[in-house]
């Protein structure tokens, strides 16, 4: 059974715009290409377009991502759409390769008036689509994307993200870790850094929230991102006696680095991957080796308010999905991204770029993942959004942090179990 916490309400907010009003919606997607419509960017339409990894090394997480979206459209579209204008979604596979990001946008573009463009997966990829929306000067909006650097360095005009972003990642982890009985407080933080431009920023901003909480960073190493070897990495962290271990693995190795830790009996009281085990796939590859794992992808079943109890019924009815089966995490997050989407041109009135943006920039937006906005350069206001932590318990992810009145949220399991009592 799993353990139930002490509840604590998030959100007081009771209503979101353009989330009533669930009987008599027909819901449907998936596919290829365009979701309803027929030709894009008419005077009674509003395009959208964007692209979606369905294959390639993120494609465990591109289903889950194209269908918050697709939900997210659909619901928009209810009772008349925006303003009488029906929403068009244009999606296409970018196989997850920025590259292909850029050329189908552009093939996007050129064949429709697009008036807004959201993200596929991962900073390599958002970051791909948002360069061409900054070139083009189009609204991009994009989420499973933390890297805060882009926003800072590229002084992002268009860009906007709706996302917990690495300062949020690092604080919400000495949250969690803070709620610990002080009996059961660990010591010792190992960091095992991706040798990426996110890598390291979020690897930076847990070394001074963690140090700063008391913590001792007794390893920070770097490793190249596509290794298929973690031995050495799992050798220096035994000798350290690192208690908690935090990454922001690909998905891929993050199964791989799991196994490994496994057979050579590193056995860390606490594991986060960051984007690694965000996808079913974590689980689907490794069963109970992945208990207890956690992650932080952005929304997380359990949340409250803010139309997640119209999520659920949303997709559920379109994808025919089992009562008892706990959302994919990437489903809210991408759904996030359709209701900032439609308060923002509700907000401003016109599918004019500029006025559009405008209304980017000084809205407060009410989602699934709580109450925003946004900053100039497109991050979110700091301090505004808690990175919510999910961990992988029997088979499902559940929100450990924060506290909720969700069904989905649990105590978070610490210490985990060693291999040698599995």
């Amino acid at each position: 059974m799993l353990g139930r916490r002490a509840y604590l309400k998030t959100s007081g907010v009771a209503g979101v715009a353009g989330l009533t009003g669930l009987a008599g919606c027909t819901l449907g997607g998936g596919g290829n290409g365009e979701s309803g419509g027929s030709g894009g960017g008419g005077s009674d339409t509003i395009t959208i377009g964007g692209t979606v990894p369905r294959t390639g090394q993120f494609s465990s997480l591109g289903e889950d991502l194209e269908q918050g979206y697709r939900i997210g459209v659909d619901l928009m579209n209810q009772n008349g759409g925006i303003d009488g204008q029906t929403v068009e979604l244009i999606l296409e596979d970018d196989e997850s390769d920025p590259k292909k990001v850029r050329s189908n946008l552009q093939s996007i573009t050129s064949d429709n008036d697009v008036d807004m463009l959201w993200g596929s997966f991962s900073s390599l990829l958002v970051t791909a689509g948002s360069a061409f929306a900054e070139q083009q000067e189009i609204p991009f909006v994009g989420t499973a994307f933390a890297y805060m650097a882009p926003h800072i360095e590229k002084n992002y005009r268009w860009t906007f993200a709706p996302m917990a972003k690495s300062r949020d990642v690092a604080t919400a982890t000495a949250g969690m870790l803070g709620m610990l009985p002080d009996d059961q407080q660990p010591t010792n933080i190992g960091i095992w850094e991706p040798n990426t431009g996110w890598g390291e920023e979020q690897s930076n901003y847990w070394d001074d929230a963690l140090s700063s909480a008391g913590y001792d960073i007794v390893l920070r190493k770097k490793y190249s991102l596509g290794t298929q070897d973690f031995s050495t990495l799992i050798s220096q962290s035994k000798s350290a006696n690192v208690e908690v271990l935090l990454s922001v693995p690909t998905p891929p190795g993050a199964i791989t680095a799991m196994k490994q830790m496994k057979s050579n009996d590193f056995s860390p009281k606490a594991v986060q991957f960051v984007r690694g085990a965000d996808p079913n796939a974590f689980w689907s590859a490794l069963g109970a080796t992945g208990e207890g794992v956690t992650m932080c992808p952005g929304w997380v079943p359990g949340l409250t308010g803010n139309g997640n109890d119209t999520l659920q019924e949303l997709h559920a009815r379109a994808y025919d999905y089992p009562d008892d089966k706990l959302l994919p995490v990437m489903v809210g997050s991408s759904f996030n991204v359709a209701q900032v989407a439609d308060q923002a041109f509700r907000a401003a009135g016109s599918t004019d770029p500029g006025a559009l943006r405008e209304a980017l920039r000084t809205t407060t937006f009410e989602t699934v993942l709580g109450t925003f906005g946004f900053e100039d350069n497109g991050l979110p206001e700091e301090g505004q959004l808690t990175a919510p932590i999910g961990q992988w318990r029997e088979g499902g992810q559940h929100l450990a942090y924060p506290d909720t009145e969700g069904d989905a949220a649990v105590d978070f399991e610490y210490p985990l179990t060693p291999w040698s009592e599995r």
